[in-house]
């Protein structure tokens, strides 16, 4: 690798990079002085991993304590660096040293899986003892699952989404608090709420106006998974099957998922595709972070594993893309209170006896909490959604839950149990693991 060209992109970063505006992710609790681990961030591709790394790098700046002559990033996307090999990681560290006359304290390496056998240098530079390492990848290379081997106990992560909602208002600049739900003015926020139910919480998205240009972005990024992430890293041939099973998914979110009954399904219209087929691309898609799965609860693993599964996109934009001719608001309402669990790292699953619930959190061993969602309790579900969740409750011997709507709010006595029924918005910015 040219030591000069090494030489130039460090002279850009630390004389003349430019720190983006930000807006701040939620993410408690990191010491960056303190982090003896290597720390992944791993997520979603264009949730803002990269945007995470420039977070950290402002709030070292912002001490004091901290130059840039200290910090070393490097993004293994650029042009410049499809020759970097392991080999050239010494002379990368030696042209740090040349620039700014000290060696860097801290190492941000962003989309690390470009470099050739990336854990073993990063297994090298973590064992030297002189470094803070943060690194983040392809969200199809670099999943925790995978560097827990890679790393062998080195690191632990950060998960990084789309915009939360919280997150999603302090991007449109809008202030609340606690006192100003209970008042008109969180009109406002119900309204930023509907945008944020239909569009999703992409960062890029949200600066954008328009649902044709926003649909158009989301397309790329749906393309980007298909193609890069599934397609052409695990090499799969069967590229309609695949396709069809996404499609599937862009209409079918906050559903159950058979794989026998899909396999039927596309069987009756001509098309092959084996179980074991549509279980590995079902397998692939989760960890590509296009999609979250729920399990049945239940305390047989091998009877969870049997079940079908209920599916949720990793963003509900995604669902733009679908071919349904009418949108779903309740599917939306529960796919984004999903993904409200997921982003906190709950546990969910659901529940089905003879009547249904749509979540259960469990917290270690233990069910703890079991929640409904539906758009509006009315005089045709409410019967319904109330059995599946009290048969829940008493089954499971769970002592909180509700139900999440989308306006709706009270707290109910029902045989003995006591309900809250909270609107989805409310709960996210006050209720949630989002705090």
């Amino acid at each position: 690798m040219n030591t000069d060209i090494l030489q130039k992109i460090i002279a850009e970063w630390v004389q003349g990079t430019e720190i983006p505006e930000l807006t701040p992710r939620e993410q408690a609790g990191l010491d960056l002085g303190r982090l003896r681990q290597i720390l992944a961030v791993v997520g979603p591709r264009r949730a803002g991993k990269t945007y995470f790394l420039y977070q950290m790098i402002s709030e070292l700046l912002g001490t004091g304590k901290t130059g840039r002559g200290e910090i070393l990033f490097v993004d293994f996307e650029d042009y410049r660096l499809k020759d970097f090999r392991p080999e050239d990681m010494e002379r990368l560290l030696a042209a740090f040293y040349q620039i700014t006359g000290r060696p860097p304290r801290y190492l941000f390496f962003d989309e690390i899986q470009r470099l050739p056998s990336w854990s073993r240098v990063l297994r090298t530079l973590h064992n030297s003892r002189k470094y803070i390492i943060v690194v983040t990848g392809s969200n199809a290379t670099l999943l925790s699952s995978k560097i827990a081997t890679e790393l062998r106990g080195r690191y632990e992560d950060r998960l990084i989404l789309p915009f939360s909602f919280r997150e999603y208002l302090r991007y449109r600049g809008i202030a609340w608090n606690r006192p100003l739900l209970a008042t008109p003015e969180s009109g406002i926020i119900a309204r930023a709420f509907d945008e944020f139910l239909r569009y999703g919480g992409f960062p890029e998205l949200a600066g954008l106006a328009g649902e044709t240009v926003k649909r158009r972005l989301l397309q790329t990024y749906f393309d980007t998974i298909f193609y890069k992430d599934v397609l052409d890293r695990h090499g799969i041939r069967a590229r309609y099957l695949l396709e069809l099973m996404m499609r599937n998914m862009l209409e079918g979110y906050a559903s159950m998922f058979s794989i026998s009954t899909f396999e039927k399904q596309i069987k009756a219209h001509g098309q092959a595709g084996s179980k074991r087929s549509i279980a590995e691309y079902l397998r692939h898609l989760e960890e590509a972070f296009f999609i979250t799965m729920c399990e049945k609860f239940d305390y047989s693993p091998r009877k969870r594993m049997m079940n079908p599964k209920k599916i949720y996109l990793m963003d509900t934009g995604f669902s733009l893309l679908g071919g349904a001719f009418a949108e779903n608001r309740g599917h939306l309402l529960e796919n984004t209170v999903a993904l409200g669990f997921f982003r906190s790292r709950r546990r969910m699953l659901y529940y089905k006896g003879k009547g249904e619930c749509d979540f259960i959190i469990q917290q270690g061993l233990r069910p703890v909490e079991a929640w409904q969602a539906c758009w509006e309790l009315n005089v045709s579900n409410e019967k319904r959604e109330i059995k599946g969740l009290l048969e829940a409750m008493h089954e499971l011997k769970i002592k909180a839950g509700g139900i999440l709507t989308y306006g709706q709010e009270e707290t109910r006595s029902v045989d003995g149990v006591t309900l809250r029924i909270l609107p989805v918005w409310k709960w996210l910015l006050a209720y949630s693991g989002e705090e």
